[in-house]
């Protein structure tokens, strides 16, 4: 492992199947992000979607401002706000407000917008969406910064725009960008100071780019004569562990199927995700790729250890939160995590192991002087309750 202290969270994108009830799902996403906080986790981040019916939250601004006020220290995040979906003084505007509601424990990620469905319904061309997320990313850093800005393109027009707040955090609160297959999202990072989101880290072809899209952004942030910090490198990945490996399987039986089902809809090419196996079981692939974790804790290490070298290291795992497995069984698993993983790779329990080791190579010696201080004690009785004897005789 790097040196880094690996931070952990969880990714709300969020997958609830249309045969679930959309109220109770969101207060659901909502516990849960109660529960990881109590279990001492660092960040949640929540998804913006609106269209294919899984992908419920809209608005992740919402979700944040609503968490922020049943939780005590976990940060929160948009990931992402899909930049060509929005006017970009509405989106400073709105960090800003919620960079003070907050008192600074939000985050805000970026990105170009993933379901090409959105696209359509807004009219969005698919392939200017990257284009426009740069032109609005610039606008808004420049309204951040407290700037007056004047900016006309084909999507928005600004006229002396100016947000009237600055914000909590200064200079600015924590941004990134998302990042998958493409360098697109190593280029802003680099070029803007951002940190990155890597989704679908551990699958196949975003797992070869990781240390290339990193790459990427050192260069861009060498050309503004500035370095990248790791720590603000975050990888995502689906994960499930339980006791054993039998009964995580038995857990994802709940719900995988029609996460698969929903899979194959938005991504009908397959890209990145191989979900058939000759023994029939749709998980041997997912496991045998590395795309996912079905199984224990030390499976889990496993993983992270593996997208830790492949990397260079990074500062943050982020479980995707996929409902694989019922809400009881889901919430054991974030827990067995925080128990048995984190202290792994925090190494928070090194001086601990050390200490026991010492103990363990001393416990012969360490016995024996207990044994000659008891010794020294009975005899010093003794000797002191024979003397009152001779006293009193």
């Amino acid at each position: 492992m790097s040196e880094l202290v690996m931070r952990s969270g969880i990714f709300l994108a969020p997958f609830h199947p249309p045969d679930e009830d959309p109220t109770l799902a969101i207060r659901r996403d909502l516990e849960i992000v109660d529960w990881i906080d109590k279990l001492g986790y660092e960040e949640a981040w929540f998804g913006e979607h609106h269209s294919a019916g899984f992908e419920l939250i809209a608005s992740p601004e919402l979700l944040i401002a609503a968490a922020a006020e049943r939780t005590k220290r976990v940060r929160l995040g948009t990931g992402v706000i899909s930049l060509p979906y929005h006017q970009p003084l509405m989106v400073a505007d709105r960090i800003i407000q919620l960079d003070h509601m907050t008192m600074g424990r939000a985050m805000f990620g970026f990105g170009p917008g993933l379901l090409p469905s959105d696209a359509h319904m807004l009219g969005i061309p698919v392939e200017r969406q990257r284009d426009r997320m740069i032109e609005s990313l610039e606008v808004i850093l420049r309204l951040l910064a407290g700037e007056t800005v004047t900016a006309k393109t084909d999507w928005f027009t600004l006229e002396n725009a100016r947000c009237q707040l600055l914000p909590f955090t200064r200079p600015r609160p924590h941004l990134a960008v998302a990042s998958t297959f493409t360098p697109s999202g190593g280029r802003a990072a680099g070029r803007y100071g951002l940190g990155m989101l890597c989704f679908a880290a551990a699958q196949p072809e975003a797992f070869k780019l990781l240390a290339t899209n990193w790459k990427v952004a050192e260069d861009r942030a060498a050309e503004r004569g500035a370095t990248m910090d790791r720590a603000d490198l975050r990888l995502v990945a689906l994960m499930h562990i339980a006791e054993t490996r039998e009964q995580a399987r038995k857990n994802v039986r709940y719900g995988f199927e029609k996460w698969h089902k929903y899979f194959q809809v938005i991504n009908p090419h397959n890209v990145g995700i191989v979900v058939h196996h000759d023994s029939g079981d749709p998980f041997d692939s997912l496991i045998e790729n590395g795309s996912a974790v079905i199984g224990t804790p030390e499976d889990a290490i496993a993983m992270i250890e593996r997208l830790d070298q492949q990397s260079g290291g990074f500062g943050c795992f982020l479980h995707m939160a996929h409902n694989w497995a019922d809400f009881e069984a889901t919430k054991k698993s974030y827990e067995l995590y925080a128990r048995h993983v984190v202290p792994h790779i925090r190494r928070s329990n090194r001086n601990r192991e050390a200490s026991l080791a010492w103990v363990s190579e001393n416990s012969i010696s360490l016995a024996d002087d207990v044994n000659s201080a008891v010794k020294v004690m009975v005899d010093k009785h003794a000797r002191e309750e024979a003397e009152k004897a001779r006293e009193r005789g």
